[in-house]
Formats: C-alpha cells, sequence, structure tokens
C-alpha cells in the first residue's frame, strides 16, 4: 500500500519522506479503510465524538473529542499523558470508531482516566517532537552498550519518545527477570530524560520492528495481525509439515502464526480419516499405516514383515475394513481394494499446433570462421602428409615465380649481345 505521493515515476520511487505521518494514512500498518466516510449520518444523529490515534509502530489508543475538533484522518494533535502531552496521528473517526472500541473492549462511558484531546498540534509542537524522534536511533545503540556492559541478559529493541521529549519509552525483551534500577541510572544519567522501561514479547518485538516474511510478504503482526494466539507443534503434526525448527520459526524465533491459518480445515478433513495406530486384519496378515494423503484421501499400509511393499487404499475402504474388523471377521487381503486404485499414466502430449516452424527461422544463420579455419588446417595437414615438397613449383611464392620469369627473359638477350 503506499499514498499517490509515494508512487513511482519514470520506474524510481518518490517517496513523501513524510516519516510516519502520511496525509493518506494509506502507507502506514495497521490501519483500517474508513468506507463510511462518504455517508452521511441520519437527521438529528451527532457524529461520535472518539478519536483514535496512533503513535510510533502502530501503537493506538482512544480519545475523547471534549474540544469538539473538527479533525479528520492524518491531522496531528496534542493529546493528553500521564505527564505532560504526546503527540500523534488521527488514524479514524466517526462511527468506526464506536466498532473498533466495542471490539477491543473498550467502554465509552466517560470517566477520570478517559484522556482527552487538547489541540491540534502546532508547528513548534511537532519540531520537538520530530527532534525527539531523530534521538532515538543513537540512543538506541548507546543503551545496548550500557546492557552489554552491566551483564544484564535483555535486549533493548526500540525507543520511543513522548511527544514533548520529557519522557522515553524502553522496549526490551529477556528470557527471565532483569533487575535493571542501576541501568535505569545510568540511563537518567546519560540522556537526561524520564527513563520508562516496559517488557514486550517476541511476538510484540517482530510486530514493531516489522520485516519480510520467508513467504516474501510483510509479516502478518506488523501488517494486519492484532491477536497473538498461542502456536503449537501439534498444528504441524496436523498438516503433515516436517519438524523442522529452522523452517517452523517466524524472525521472532517462536512458531509461525500462519500454522494456525488452515488448522481447522485440517482437522474437518482429518475427521474421514481413521487413526495412524489403528491395524487392519486380513486373512494374509496385519496391515499398519505408513502415509497418509489428506488432499486426495489416500492411505498406504504395509503387511507386519513386509514393511517395502506398500498397499494404497481409499478412506472409504479403510473404514470399511474397520467396520468388518469390529464385526471380529477378517478381509481376504488389501490386495483386493488396491487394484481398483491402478494409476493410469495421463501425461498429456502436447502438439505445436502452428507447425513445426521454428522461432528463429527468420533469424539470418550466422557464419562460422573456426569452421573455414579448421579446413583449412585440415587441407595443409594432407599437403603434408602425402609428401607435397617446398620447393616444387606448385609450392613456390608468386614472387619467386616472378623472379624465375624474369631471369628467363634476360638470358637470350645476353646470348643475342654475345652473337653480334
Amino acid at each position: 500500500m503506499a499514498c499517490a505521493s509515494c508512487s513511482t515515476k519514470d520506474g524510481s520511487p518518490k517517496g513523501c519522506k513524510n516519516n510516519g505521518t502520511c496525509g493518506t494514512d494509506s502507507c502506514n500498518k495497521l490501519t483500517v479503510f474508513d468506507w463510511l466516510s462518504n455517508m452521511s449520518l441520519p437527521n438529528g444523529e451527532k457524529p461520535f465524538n472518539w478519536v483514535e490515534v496512533r503513535y510510533k509502530n502502530g501503537r493506538k489508543i482512544y480519545y475523547h473529542n471534549t474540544e469538539n475538533l473538527t479533525l479528520s484522518i492524518g491531522d496531528i494533535v496534542a493529546t493528553q499523558a500521564k505527564a505532560g502531552h504526546d503527540i500523534g496521528m488521527v488514524t479514524l473517526t466517526g462511527e468506526l470508531v464506536r466498532v473498533q472500541m466495542k471490539r477491543k473492549n473498550i467502554s465509552e462511558n466517560i470517566t477520570e482516566e478517559t484522556l482527552k484531546i487538547y489541540r491540534k498540534a502546532s508547528q513548534k509542537d511537532i519540531d520537538i517532537w520530530q527532534k525527539a524522534r531523530d534521538r532515538e536511533e543513537s540512543m538506541k545503540v548507546k543503551a545496548r552498550q550500557f546492557a552489554i556492559d552491566l551483564k544484564l541478559q535483555m535486549k533493548i529493541s526500540d525507543i520511543e519518545f513522548q511527544g514533548d521529549a520529557s519522557k522515553a519509552t524502553f522496549y526490551y525483551t529477556a528470557e527471565e527477570r532483569v533487575d535493571f534500577r542501576e541501568l535505569i541510572k545510568v540511563f537518567a544519567r546519560e540522556f537526561r530524560t524520564r527513563i520508562e522501561m516496559k517488557q514486550v514479547g517476541f511476538r510484540q518485538e517482530a510486530a514493531r520492528l516489522g520485516g519480510i516474511g520467508s513467504c516474501g510478504r510483510e509479516l502478518c503482526c506488523s501488517t494486519w495481525l492484532t491477536d497473538f494466539r498461542s502456536v503449537s507443534t501439534s498444528a504441524a503434526r496436523y498438516q503433515q509439515l516436517s519438524l523442522n525448527p529452522q523452517k517452523l520459526a517466524g524472525q521472532c524465533g517462536k512458531l509461525k502464526c500462519c500454522l494456525n491459518y488452515e488448522l481447522d480445515t485440517y482437522l474437518d478433513a482429518l475427521k474421514n480419516f481413521p487413526k495412524n495406530d489403528t491395524k487392519l486384519y486380513t486373512e494374509k496378515g496385519t496391515a499398519v499405516c505408513q502415509k497418509t494423503d489428506i488432499f486426495k484421501g489416500h492411505l498406504w499400509y504395509a503387511y507386519e514383515g513386509e514393511w517395502m511393499n506398500w498397499h494404497k487404499i481409499t478412506t472409504e475402504q479403510a473404514n470399511e475394513i474397520i467396520e468388518i474388523n469390529k464385526q471380529k471377521k477378517k478381509v481376504a487381503s488389501l490386495e483386493e481394494y488396491a487394484s481398483d486404485l491402478v494409476e493410469v499414466d495421463t501425461k498429456e502430449v502436447f502438439e505445436n499446433v502452428v507447425g513445426q516452424d521454428s522461432l528463429t527461422r527468420f533469424d539470418s544463420p550466422k557464419r562460422n570462421k573456426k569452421r573455414r579455419n579448421n579446413k583449412k588446417r585440415k587441407g595443409n595437414q594432407n599437403n603434408r602428409k602425402t609428401g607435397a615438397n617446398k620447393n616444387t613449383p606448385d609450392n613456390k611464392n608468386p614472387n619467386q615465380k616472378n623472379r624465375s620469369r624474369n631471369n628467363n627473359k634476360r638470358k637470350p638477350q645476353k646470348s643475342n649481345n654475345a652473337s653480334k
């Protein structure tokens, strides 16, 4: 997604350089399309007086518009904070805010803890906010070095300044409980601001930082996924995936969230399959399941002691044999059922409907000079083999032939002079 100012021109991206404050709010992640923006309210209805404001890396808070400001998507506003004020961008207004608040179980009742919007941000507020955001990257490098010097088992993933630059929130991840009291003292002495430490999970860290997944698309957690459900290895087993941690783990180091997307469909399909530990009893022997194909509905069984010979049957046939075994009866063999599934070679032979003409039939053939040189070399070699002598008249140089002719012409002249 990109706004008109971010589109490409002559094959190169233009880039609006708004640094996360896109006016159309189409370059940001976790956005909601306002499909009610062009619809007018019924007569007598007042617009919903709550606004959704987004901060760095998709953090969203809902504020009550007590001053009845005319706000639209993309406006920069000064909002209430615990101490001072914060600067954010309006991402949603109107009735859709009511829907989002209901989905996230946020009450619409006004209490003392209800946050408010002060005003639209002035140019001075925006300048202070931008200067504070420019300090975040350099501070993050120093903060990580301080944590390493104190030998703390933690990773500082991101820093977020408050809009008035009076407080900095340090987001970190850790496997165990960390005592960072000494670290806060170092931060306060070095950065000269109020410090707040906030621990986030590994999935939340990946959602804040963003990135490209193994599928080639942006991470789901940083674009549209808001709730993080637990993922277990059983989801991979049901989908018959190899239990390779390098392939199943995402950038957060945990199992990929997309393993749960199709799990319900696989579970519905597996209801028709017999359990893998169910054995089939035949007169020829006991058969054990070796492999299942969920998409085609096939199973492969092998007799005990003949593990190399697999027999393919369908789920209906397997369930039929199991029902017969429940009646304490045995079928003759699996070959009777497997004979019905003889695969026929269905390879299609594609023909050239245009004809046997080549695509390069209009191209002029290139002459190969190497072949001519090779022919000359072969001819010289044949002459040498046949014993041709360089002193023969045929092999003489043309200059030598001309000299011999001139000499022949001069000889008779000398004889005439002598006779005179």
